[in-house]
């Protein structure tokens, strides 16, 4: 009997992974289902169904045409296209999101942010720090300056060399009197910079952590990774609500935002804070936001305090659901633990790491204003000494130890906390 539930159980599980395997990324899927002539019909029946739903196409045309709808709504639920995924820098990607969209759409029927179109990359932060020696991981309380050696260590790399020098560019070069840069240039060398760039070096850059006794420097070089002047600030605050509606028209920013409001979702009764229990998928979902019109970054106060260049103002009846979008960048838990778990060394999860996402399409610099750029990207790697504005305290207090048990394939979380953030 225990012989015969212990094959099934490998053939259940062996099925799951197969299902995995074939499991086609939006673009594939939709080419697959467009040479059959019968998923191709339900297909463009489906897609004229969600364009008459808003134009009350249902109401027009009767019971017989939401039966038509209907059906071909359930026929996409047997086809390749449903649970399509895409992945994050993969050529073609807006295709990809936009085949995404249309799907989740038309079998959700709404419009909200629930689920991520991104196929899961199940890695763990420890495995980044074991093919990461050359930067140096400390716990906060040293004195040590993380940031500044993350920024010499990509300057070692070729590859992190490059895409840097990407965007320190087009985010540096001021256009007119009234711009200080093209953003829109800035936004998407950004893009290519987190996409292409191993973790080791760009989380290393994003999420150092400073020492407690010498915040100032370390938090500020922190905060100018992205170079905020261009990246991140603008001549006025929008509301965030206003924000997030702009955001959901493209489909990179409503997809990297909806991936971030997955994998970043807090949970109270966890020990991490994390409702999926991984900080890394949590990071990297983080990472995906910058170079959009939702990209965050850390503000000037204490603490691990990030948020995007918006507020709550103006937003009339609506105010509650502003707080709470907000909060998932200004008073999230997992996210806060997620980049305090990275600076010490420590993560939440046992998945099996897969490959990195190799990139389909290589970056091309020009040699135009490469003397400048390096110029730019000395300068950014020497500076030690800044002049700030009030206290920049950064206090990271506490850690979290991770105890894993692979015995039947159960780990066990083990706390050990002297923090405020939990």
């Amino acid at each position: 009997m225990i012989l015969t539930t212990f094959v099934i159980t490998l053939s259940f599980l062996g099925n799951g992974s197969a299902s995995r395997a074939v499991r086609l990324d939006c673009v594939k899927a939709s080419e697959q289902c467009l040479k059959e002539y019968s998923c191709s019909t339900k297909y463009r029946t489906m897609r004229q169904c969600v364009a008459g739903r808003e134009s009350n196409f249902s109401a027009v045309h009767g019971a017989e045409a939401q039966g038509e709808c209907r059906s071909a709504i359930d026929a996409m639920k047997q086809s390749p296209l449903y649970n399509c995924r895409c992945r994050r820098g993969m050529k073609k990607e807006k295709n990809c999101l936009r085949i995404f969209w249309s799907i989740y759409q038309s079998l959700q029927g709404n419009d909200l942010l629930e689920y991520s179109p991104y196929e899961p990359v199940n890695s763990r932060l420890s495995d980044i720090f074991r093919l990461a020696p050359i930067i140096a991981v400390e716990p906060a309380s040293t004195k040590e300056n993380n940031c500044l050696n993350a920024a010499k260590a990509c300057n070692l790399n070729d590859t992190c060399k490059k895409y840097r020098s990407a965007y320190i560019n087009p985010c540096t070069s001021r256009v007119s009197t009234s711009e200080v840069c093209n953003k829109r240039k800035c936004h998407k060398a950004l893009r290519q910079f987190f996409d292409k760039v191993p973790t080791k070096y760009s989380y290393g850059m994003l999420f150092c952590s400073c020492p407690t006794g010498d915040q100032t420097a370390c938090a500020e070089r922190r905060r100018q990774t992205i170079v905020p002047v261009c990246s991140y600030e603008d001549k006025d605050k929008t509301n965030c609500l206003s924000l997030q509606n702009t955001c959901k028209t493209n489909y990179i920013c409503r997809s990297r935002l909806a991936d971030f409001i997955s994998n970043c979702q807090p949970e109270v009764h966890s020990i991490s804070g994390c409702l999926r229990e991984n900080y890394a998928d949590c990071l990297l979902s983080y990472s995906g936001l910058i170079g959009t019109v939702m990209t965050p970054n850390y503000v000037r106060s204490f603490g691990i305090s990030l948020s995007p260049w918006c507020d709550c103002s103006g937003s009339g009846n609506s105010k509650p659901d502003c707080d709470k979008f907000v909060e998932l960048f200004t008073n999230n838990r997992c996210l806060r633990n997620a980049i305090q778990a990275f600076g010490n060394g420590t993560d939440v999860g046992v998945w099996q790491p897969q490959p990195p996402i190799q990139p389909t399409v290589d970056l091309s610099i020009t040699r135009k204003g490469k003397a400048q750029t390096n110029n730019a990207l000395d300068a950014l790697t020497d500076m030690t000494k800044l002049d700030l504005d009030g206290n920049s305290l950064y206090h990271i207090c506490g850690t979290l130890q991770v105890k894993f048990l692979f015995e039947y394939g159960l780990y066990v979380l083990s706390p050990h906390q002297h923090s405020c953030y939990f």
